[in-house]
């Protein structure tokens, strides 16, 4: 029997990865999401992975290694929630890292980062005084750390998260959240959190995605073809 590919979460109870997860599983991959609240082990259990208790603002980068040996793929969908600075960098940018860091000590080449859309440009155009701004260079600083590894990558940019279900469909923007046909009204530039899922699902299995940043809203092409 061949053995199922195995997949590591980080940020196993975000509402992200608990969409991903069932789907992944449902794909034919063994899912092991890392989770820092042990409170968390049930519900991460019932989509089908299993739970790996770490905290990844306190391990170190020889203990996260540990648990993607012998990984086929890591995905970082954690994040401190904003809200507090000095958290905000420790995870966005520095667990970030070290997850990049223990991947490639581990020989996990494949990695997908969960950014959000206009990560590559805000913090050129955001005041650095604004509650924003935290986030948004811990999340630029990561994504071009990322670009600098040797990891097959892929950065993930979805707009603002909704909790609309998956319509298998998105719409591929720019750095700045622009789209090839013109004007997007302020309403329609959303992802549905479980399209994120299915994006996820897609640039693993396919293996598409390589090296890219690919921002996305919710749209009107097949996730296969909007990202051919």
């Amino acid at each position: 029997m061949t053995q199922r590919k195995r997949v590591v979460i980080i940020g196993g109870h975000g509402k992200i990865a608990l969409l991903t997860a069932p789907k992944l599983t449902d794909a034919g991959y063994e899912v092991h999401s890392v989770i820092r609240n042990p409170d968390h082990h049930d519900e991460v259990a019932a989509t089908g992975a299993h739970p790996v208790l770490l905290d990844i603002e306190n391990a170190d980068v020889g203990a996260l290694a540990q648990v993607f040996d012998g990984a086929d793929a890591v995905v970082f969908s954690a994040g401190a929630g904003g809200g507090n600075p000095a958290r905000t960098h420790a995870v966005d940018y520095e667990a970030a890292v070290l997850s990049m860091q223990a991947a490639e000590r581990a020989g996990v080449r494949r990695y997908v980062m969960v950014s959000y859309v206009t990560a590559a440009v805000d913090i050129h155009r955001i005041d650095p005084e604004s509650s924003f701004y935290p986030y948004a260079k811990a999340k630029h600083d990561a994504d071009a750390h990322l670009r600098t590894t040797e990891l097959d990558y892929t950065i993930l940019g979805p707009a603002g998260l909704t909790i609309e279900p998956a319509t298998g469909k998105i719409l591929l923007a720019d750095d700045e959240g622009q789209v090839p046909d013109g004007d997007l009204a302020e309403d329609q530039r959303v992802t549905s959190r479980e399209n994120v899922a299915e994006v996820i699902v897609h640039v693993l299995e396919s293996a598409t995605g390589i090296r890219r940043t690919l921002n996305f809203y919710d749209g009107s092409t097949p996730i296969a073809d909007a990202l051919a």
